[in-house]
């Protein structure tokens, strides 16, 4: 956590070393700033302490005109530092990096380094380390022997290591993987919803596929593409109570409601697709980035194609909200499931912010 006093001393003194640490708010005026702006310092009691600029934009604040604190230099200098860890991370997957070896190579705590990389990675050292070794470990599944000498060639200590950690990463087990995921099993089921179609699949460890289509039948033989080898069921009548609890939740939000974070998902990804993915589901809901910002957000300010290309094979939509990223110039963009259902939801995202602002307005004037 921030220490509001330390980061107040820091904006006294205008320290340009902070500059990029965190940043402040000013309610009075509605901007947030360096700690070294220029401008004249607020009172105490108008100011707000932030970690990254999303989350004072989330608060209904604007970049300060006079410091500028998006200016490209400053995030391209702290995304090639962590881009430069993420390297030391990848070159030394087979011992234990720890955080912190990292944040002494960082020069920094291992705290602030810990909100700083994932800040800008969109996820944590460990996890960064984790999924490093997944991908590692899948190139290794393809060329070895056998699967403990893929295992062990990864960087895992033991192969309950490795299972333990694929739930999520790999979406199936070592050796489900190396046989081409055969064996794995399915289920699937249509939703009609406000916005068309969908169709809803998943393993027993959650969901792994979510696409609006045309019909149910070419909705399932995009499943069949997507996971060739797997067998595919369609879901029994009753379905189970989680299966039923995921739905309700796409349909509450279909209607209006904020989407819960807690549906759990079981996709097969990239180690980069993974980053992209993970950082979009922190973007507020209504809220949009450019595929730039996404790549400068994740620490690679120059993959702003490969973003695109990572939105595009998204398999899951909503849950992985790649309607929310949208071209530099404000464009909405493409969209896997066409432009109309991605202003669709941006639209039925962002009535619903307004409704909750003027909620709280009206309780605030009670």
């Amino acid at each position: 956590m921030l220490n509001p006093d330390e980061c107040w001393n820091s904006i006294l003194q205008r320290d340009k070393n902070c500059d990029g640490r965190f940043y402040f708010g000013v309610l009075s005026t509605g901007v947030y700033c360096r700690p070294s702006c220029p401008a004249r310092r607020p009172l105490r009691k108008n100011v707000r302490f932030y970690e990254a600029p999303a989350e004072a934009a989330s608060d209904g604040l604007r970049p300060c005109l006079r410091c500028r604190p998006l200016d490209a230099s400053i995030a391209a200098a702290t995304a090639a530092a962590m881009g430069s860890l993420c390297r030391y991370i990848e070159d030394n997957i087979g011992r234990t990096v720890t955080l912190d070896e990292l944040a002494g190579r960082a020069g920094l705590s291992p705290a602030y380094l810990q909100r700083l990389f994932k800040s800008v990675v969109g996820v944590s050292p460990k996890h960064y380390v984790d999924a490093s070794r997944i991908r590692k470990l899948k190139d290794e599944l393809r060329t070895s022997k056998d699967v403990a000498e893929a295992v062990y060639g990864a960087g895992f200590g033991s192969s309950s290591r490795v299972y333990e950690r694929s739930d999520g990463r790999l979406g199936m087990t070592p050796g489900e993987y190396r046989k081409g995921a055969s064996g794995v099993a399915v289920t699937y089921a249509p939703i009609e919803s406000s916005l068309g179609l969908l169709l809803l699949g998943a393993t027993d460890r959650g969901i792994c596929f979510l696409q609006f289509g045309e019909s149910v039948e070419s909705l399932v033989a995009e499943l069949r593409r997507e996971y060739p080898a797997a067998s595919l069921e369609p879901m029994s009548a009753p379905c189970p109570r989680e299966f039923e609890r995921w739905v309700n939740v796409l349909n509450q939000y279909l209607e209006g409601q904020e989407l819960q974070p807690e549906l759990p998902l079981d996709v097969r990804s990239t180690a980069f697709q993974m980053k992209v993915w993970t950082y979009l589901q922190s973007i507020p809901n209504g809220r949009v980035e450019s595929y730039g910002e996404v790549a400068a957000g994740i620490g690679q300010p120059g993959a702003a194609r490969a973003v695109g290309r990572a939105c595009a094979t998204n398999r899951v939509a909503i849950v992985i909200p790649c309607h929310r990223v949208i071209r530099g110039g404000g464009e909405l963009g493409e969209y896997r499931w066409g432009v109309p259902r991605k202003r669709a939801l941006l639209d039925l995202e962002r009535g619903r912010n307004a409704r909750s602002t003027a909620a709280k307005a009206v309780e605030t004037s009670d």
